[in-house]
């Protein structure tokens, strides 16, 4: 008896994988233009990360408003005048917000970086070696971004993004790809 299995209404998409083939593309195209412009594509990514919080503050002060009879109004309140606040020394000084972002992920990556590293050696479950690897490379990352810094703050976001768009591109053309070389219907036997 076979099965007629719709991989994630993949049928449906099959006629549309050159919207995916020309996301991948453009994505890729923007990747490159970031990497061939890393200082941009940091100011712009503080400014649109600046311009965030800017616009969560406000809505999260609403929210604060909104709900003024209850006992957590002034910390949702707190919350969003410490967002716009933040947000609006990010956006007039937009340096000052490359130095500060970049330090902070240094931060992360070297403190997220050590537990993966002492959880894998500690706990050793299978291919744990992989997940030392991991916690390695974050953790020397984090230390890398950290001795670099202040310098690393103004090529550190711009880099990041400019490689997340082409490997995010290169992933969506693969997908159009993969999308248009399916036949058909997947047929899956029953062992039996």
């Amino acid at each position: 008896m076979a099965t007629t299995v719709m991989v994630l209404g993949v049928e449906e998409l099959r006629h549309k994988w050159g919207w995916f083939l020309a996301l991948g593309v453009a994505l890729i195209v923007l990747g490159v233009i970031a990497l061939g412009m890393i200082p941009v594509a940091t100011f712009a990514a503080v400014m649109v990360l600046g311009w965030l919080l800017v616009f969560s503050g406000i809505v999260e002060a609403v929210h604060g408003f909104q709900v003024h009879r209850w006992g957590g109004m002034f910390l949702h309140l707190a919350g969003g005048v410490l967002g716009v606040l933040i947000g609006l020394l990010i956006v007039t000084h937009p340096v000052a917000g490359a130095l500060a972002w970049t330090l902070l992920f240094a931060s992360f990556f070297t403190v997220v970086g050590l537990f993966r590293l002492v959880a894998a050696i500690r706990l050793k479950f299978p291919n744990w070696g992989w997940a030392a690897f991991d916690g390695t490379v974050t953790t020397l990352l984090g230390i890398l971004l950290g001795a670099g810094w202040p310098g690393s703050g103004l090529w550190f976001l711009g880099f990041a993004v400019g490689v997340s768009l082409v490997l995010r591109g290169w992933s969506a053309v693969m997908l159009a790809l993969t999308i248009r070389s399916i036949a058909g219907p997947v047929e899956v036997r029953r062992a039996a």
